[in-house]
C-alpha cells in the first residue's frame, strides 16, 4: 500500500479539523479518534481509504485501494495544510480571538469531492439530524459496498447507483420523496457537479444553486468541504443564526440577517468563526417543547 509523510509544523487538530465530515453517530464511511483519521472516499481513479495518524509533528499517511496515490495526494488540502489565514482578524471580537488561541488547529481543509458532501447535505435537508442520519446509513447500507482496506467501513453509494434507484425504495429509509428526487437528480449530474471545486467562486455557487432544490445552505454546506471556502455560511439553518447571536452579542434568538451582520466583521473568513463558535459548545437557552422527529418510513 501506498504511504506519505509530512511534517507538521504549525497547529493541527486532526479531530476537530475533519469533524466536519462525520454525519452522525455511526457514519460508517469515517472514524475519527484523537489524532488519527479513517477516511473512505470514491475518487476519479476508483474508491480508496485513507489512514492517516498525527504524532510528534509527522503526519503519516497509509492508502488502500485503486485511488489510493490521489487521497495521498490531496492530504494537504484535506487537512488544510495550506489553508491561508492571510485576512483573519480574530481580534474583532474578544470571544472569537480566545478561541482562535485556543483553537488554532483547527484548519480549514477541502477533499475536493462535490457529490461526497452534497449527498449528506441534501438528505439533511429539513429535517433534523438524527433523521437525515439515519437515512444516511441506511442507504450506504443498502446500496454502498466494503471500502478497500482493513477497516471495515463502507463506501457512500455511486452516483449511477443512486440516480437509478426509484423514490419507492428510499420511502423505507424515511427519505421522502422530494429529497429523493434531488438526491436521483444532482447524482445525475454528478460529472458536471465535480467541476464546481475548478470553478472560481462565485462561478461555483451558482452551478450548484442552478439545480432546483440546492439552496443557498446547501451550496454552502458543500462548498465548505469540498472546495474549503473559508467564507461558506449556511444561510437558512434552524439553529446557526441563535449560536452566533448568543454567542457574539448574548442574544437567544436571531434570524439569518442578525446572524450575517454579526459575522460582517470576518467577510472572507466567516465560516472559519464559525467553526470556533460551534466547538465551543456555546448553546442558547432552549424556549418551548423540543421538536418530536417522525419518521415516514412506516407509513
Amino acid at each position: 500500500m501506498p504511504t506519505r509523510s509530512l511534517v507538521v509544523d504549525a497547529p493541527l487538530d486532526v479531530g476537530r479539523t475533519l469533524g466536519i465530515h462525520v454525519h452522525g453517530g455511526g457514519d460508517p464511511t469515517i472514524r475519527l479518534r484523537g489524532s488519527e483519521a479513517i477516511r473512505t472516499s470514491r475518487t476519479p481513479d476508483g474508491p480508496a481509504t485513507l489512514w492517516l495518524t498525527l504524532r510528534d509533528g509527522r503526519l503519516d499517511a497509509e492508502a488502500w485501494g485503486p485511488g489510493a496515490d490521489r487521497l495521498l495526494d490531496g492530504l494537504p488540502a484535506l487537512v488544510g495544510l495550506d489553508d491561508a489565514r492571510e485576512g483573519f482578524n480574530p481580534s474583532h471580537h474578544p470571544l472569537v480571538a480566545e478561541l482562535d488561541r485556543r483553537h488554532r488547529g483547527i484548519r480549514v481543509g477541502r477533499t475536493g469531492a462535490v457529490i461526497e458532501a452534497l449527498i449528506p447535505a441534501i438528505l439533511e435537508q429539513k429535517v433534523t439530524g438524527k433523521e437525515a442520519w439515519r437515512g444516511f446509513r441506511g442507504m450506504i447500507r443498502r446500496w454502498g459496498e466494503p471500502a478497500p482496506g482493513p477497516f471495515g467501513l463502507r463506501l457512500l453509494p455511486s452516483p449511477p447507483a443512486l440516480a437509478a434507484v426509484p423514490y419507492h425504495e428510499f420511502h423505507p429509509l424515511g427519505i421522502e420523496r422530494r429529497r429523493a428526487d434531488l438526491l436521483r437528480r444532482a447524482c445525475d449530474r454528478a460529472t458536471r457537479l465535480e467541476e464546481v471545486v475548478s470553478l472560481p467562486r462565485e462561478a461555483a455557487y451558482a452551478r450548484l444553486r442552478a439545480i432546483p432544490g440546492i439552496g443557498p445552505w446547501t451550496a454552502a454546506e458543500v462548498m465548505l468541504r469540498a472546495a474549503g471556502d473559508p467564507d461558506a455560511v449556511s444561510v437558512g439553518d434552524f439553529h446557526l443564526p441563535n449560536v452566533v447571536a448568543f454567542a457574539l452579542a448574548g442574544e437567544p434568538r436571531a434570524d439569518d440577517r442578525r446572524m450575517l451582520e454579526l459575522l460582517e466583521p470576518w467577510r472572507g473568513h466567516r465560516a472559519r468563526v464559525v467553526r470556533l463558535l460551534e466547538v465551543s459548545g456555546i448553546q442558547p437557552p432552549a424556549f418551548g417543547p423540543r421538536y418530536a422527529p417522525r419518521s415516514i418510513a412506516a407509513i
